[in-house]
């Protein structure tokens, strides 16, 4: 029997996705706006219809300020209402306000235990009147991500589970596989020195651990601005510009 042609084999593809409605919930994509993150990403950018997990390195794995910063600024972008779950009161609003996530466009749940974390956390990915849905959870089985998965697919809307945990030998429950689309690691690193007395805007280490489609990665990049946008590190950044200005004489 003669291979398959690759077009028949998408076109295929294509048609099953369709039947099941899979393709609309999930061909729309949040980009970061920095070109060598959306390039590692299908179709350039976050799935909105999709779960997508972070967490914190280092000392992040309990405090989960840098993974909260992160998945604030994602969900601030996705420009509805955002719903935020949690167990442990320790949240700070102004801080999420300067990742972009304004008191106005999100609402808290604090809940009693992580069972009634996953169940909030379902419902309202389910509802599909919100943008996107922010859960912090220490556990995640690969059932239950599979249930938020489905029930993200369902509505488009976004889905984030931000991990921490209690200890940090916890944390290696992170290596367990999940549903999740993408799953980030965020550690954060010394700001950028400034030319006169200040604290410099909060660099981080970003870790595309995994991503369905797509291949691992990290960055060093600056934290979320007001809007809610990453950006490359300025070292880096005038780095690559300057790699490309010799390539650009080399060619000539």
């Amino acid at each position: 029997m003669p291979p398959a042609d690759a077009a028949v084999i998408s076109d295929l593809r294509q048609r099953i996705e369709g039947i099941g409605g899979i393709a609309a919930r999930t061909k729309t994509v949040l980009p970061f706006g920095v070109p060598g993150i959306d390039r590692r990403l299908p179709k350039g950018g976050l799935a909105l219809g999709a779960l997508h997990e972070v967490a914190g390195g280092a000392n992040g794995a309990v405090d989960g300020a840098a993974a909260a910063s992160f998945a604030a600024g994602i969900a601030a972008r996705t420009g509805g209402k955002v719903l935020w779950c949690y167990t442990q009161a320790d949240l700070f609003a102004p801080a999420l306000a300067q990742s972009g996530l304004a008191e106005e466009q999100v609402v808290f749940f604090e809940a009693k235990d992580e069972a009634s974390i996953l169940g909030c956390f379902e419902e309202a990915l389910r509802h599909g009147g919100l943008s996107a849905v922010v859960a912090e959870l220490a556990g995640l089985s690969r059932v239950s991500s599979h249930r938020l998965q489905l029930a993200a697919e369902t509505s488009g809307t976004m889905g984030l589970a931000v991990r921490r945990w209690r200890r940090h030998v916890d944390a290696r429950d992170f290596g367990n596989p999940t549903a999740a689309f993408t799953r980030w690691r965020v550690t954060e690193l010394n700001s950028a020195p400034l030319p006169v007395r200040g604290v410099g805007r909060a660099r981080w280490q970003l870790e595309l651990m995994r991503c369905r489609g797509g291949e691992s990665a990290d960055f060093e990049v600056e934290a979320c601005d007001a809007q809610g946008f990453i950006a490359l590190s300025s070292d880096l950044a005038d780095r690559s510009a300057a790699t490309e200005a010799w390539r650009h004489r080399a060619a000539s």
